[in-house]
């Protein structure tokens, strides 16, 4: 997943970033709303963290122009407390509105939420066939199979094979899978990720020359053909 962060505070910037990054996401900052603006308008961003106060364009003007062009979930992070301020963010079109200051577990608990949100929107509406390499899964059938050949999945490893193909390419974590598949609170000694993840290993690749589901020591898993027959 994806985070543009537009925040000009750069100690709180720079922590909600790190914060983010532990937790798995990719997070990229813009201490102003012209840069915002332009990063939104370059990247496809899976969720905006908007500060109002910004230096330059009031925050509301930047949130009405990311809305003009992009449906991207927008969580509000601002010190104004009055209930004007946030029913004018809610209408102007942002997902949440958060009041400054803030506990880093109540922010990453709303990223969360606005993922799961947006995953299950995914699901509705957007693409019901996803691909890489001979892998090919489809939504909607629930069916998954590769070069050609049907692969029984659970329901578990369904979802798990969704959630890692929905971010080809990304790292992973073992925290935000716990967390996004799982629905839980990850235990450092709970190996259900490692345990699931070896099982579809076993279904979706072993069977096959080229390996697509990779293990990226220290920092998760990831999906994706390198053109290599190794692991």
């Amino acid at each position: 997943m994806k985070i543009l962060l537009i925040e000009d505070e750069k100690k709180l910037v720079e922590t909600l970033r790190m914060s983010l990054t532990e937790n798995g996401y990719i997070a990229d900052i813009a201490i102003d709303g012209i840069s915002g603006l332009q990063l939104s308008s370059e990247t496809q961003y899976d969720l905006i963290v908007l500060d109002i106060g910004l230096p330059d364009i009031d925050g509301f003007e930047v949130l009405r122009r990311i809305r003009h062009q992009d449906r991207v979930p927008v969580m509000i992070l601002s010190a104004r407390t009055s209930v004007e301020d946030r029913v004018r963010g809610l209408q102007q079109g942002a997902d949440d509105y958060l009041l400054k200051p803030f506990a880093l577990s109540e922010f990453q608990a709303r990223v969360q939420a606005l993922s799961r949100r947006t995953s299950s929107d995914e699901l509705g509406m957007g693409q019901n066939v996803l691909k890489v390499h001979d892998l090919e899964l489809d939504i909607l059938r629930r069916r998954v199979s590769r070069a050609g050949r049907r692969i029984e999945l659970t329901a578990k490893e369904f979802n798990l094979l969704t959630f890692l193909l929905r971010r080809h390419g990304e790292i992973v974590s073992r925290l935000v899978l716990a967390e996004q598949v799982w629905d839980m609170n990850f235990n450092s000694n709970t190996n259900v990720v490692e345990v699931a993840i070896r099982r579809l290993r076993a279904k979706i690749d072993d069977p096959f020359p080229v390996k697509l589901l990779h293990t990226v020591r220290g920092m998760g898993y990831t999906i994706e053909h390198r053109g290599s027959k190794i692991k």
